[in-house]
């Protein structure tokens, strides 16, 4: 539950409150036989309900009940007689029913969008978070100013593998790259797909670190005939806004990309000289 869901729970909460001892309140002191200013018991159940679930919802209706029968005996103009009434166990079963039924759809709903939320800031190929996720969470971390690092994933030969074996072979490829930087990742790094071949890790690893996991990744990348280039760069040493950061990490990952590429060439030449 994020601050603002639960300020606004609390806030919620506090009304339905002042609304239980201002309906009784009311009803004590102006109540009269056929007014009816019990029924306004509803809307506290229905405030608590909305901001919870099923069983709060039933435990304001009969917190609702309890009121109203409470202030029966102390309204003046009311027969105290009434309190334990055919009339007060209808008004039970119905501001229960209502707190539960309103708490249960209002608990789904959330769930539903919750769901929703996170499958919107996911990709869908790997799993992994996708570029809006990347942006957020890039921009909240420069915002909060403690050091970090942004490392840049390229997939290797994507395109060869997708002309060679087609686009379900290459999203394969993806996704494994994808599950290898999440299990070496740690718990609070965030993960993405920022590109057709690239993605993105916030960490808050030493630089040492990340070396390791780059060399790991690829260490176990290279036994599926897999591999990538990495590009890194760190908060606030390298740039202190998400553009600086990222267009750094991207020549380096660039640069990266024409070392290997050109050690390729020398090896090949090499081999072929031999």
């Amino acid at each position: 539950m994020s601050a603002a869901t639960a300020t606004t729970r609390r806030v919620v909460l506090a009304l339905a409150a002042l609304m239980y001892m201002g309906i009784s309140v009311a009803f004590v002191l102006f109540e009269r036989p056929g007014l009816g200013l019990g029924n306004f018991f509803y809307i506290p159940v229905c405030l608590v309900a909305l901001v919870s679930d099923e069983v709060m919802g039933a435990l304001a209706g009969i917190a609702a009940t309890s009121l109203y029968a409470a202030a029966v005996v102390l309204a003046p103009a009311v027969p105290s007689a009434q309190a334990l009434t055919a009339a007060t166990a209808i008004r039970l079963v119905t501001f229960t029913v209502v707190g539960a039924l309103m708490g249960f759809y209002a608990s789904r709903n959330r769930r539903l969008v919750d769901r929703l939320r996170d499958l919107a800031g996911r990709d869908f190929v790997t799993g992994c978070g996708n570029a809006r996720t990347f942006d957020e969470e890039l921009a909240k971390r420069c915002a909060a100013g403690t050091p970090f690092a942004l490392v840049l994933a390229d997939a290797d030969r994507l395109n060869a593998i997708n002309q060679a074996h087609g686009h379900a072979a290459g999203n394969a490829a993806l996704k494994r790259i994808g599950e290898v930087l999440s299990h070496h990742a740690e718990p609070g790094d965030v993960i993405a797909r920022i590109g057709g071949d690239e993605f993105a890790l916030l960490t808050t690893l030493a630089p040492e670190q990340i070396a390791a996991l780059q060399a790991r990744t690829n260490r176990i990348l290279v036994s599926e005939e897999l591999s990538a280039t990495f590009g890194v760069t760190f908060y606030p040493d390298d740039g202190q806004t998400t553009s600086e950061l990222f267009h750094k990490a991207d020549d380096r990952l660039f640069a990266a990309k024409l070392i290997r590429q050109n050690r390729a060439t020398v090896v090949a030449l090499a081999d072929r000289a031999s």
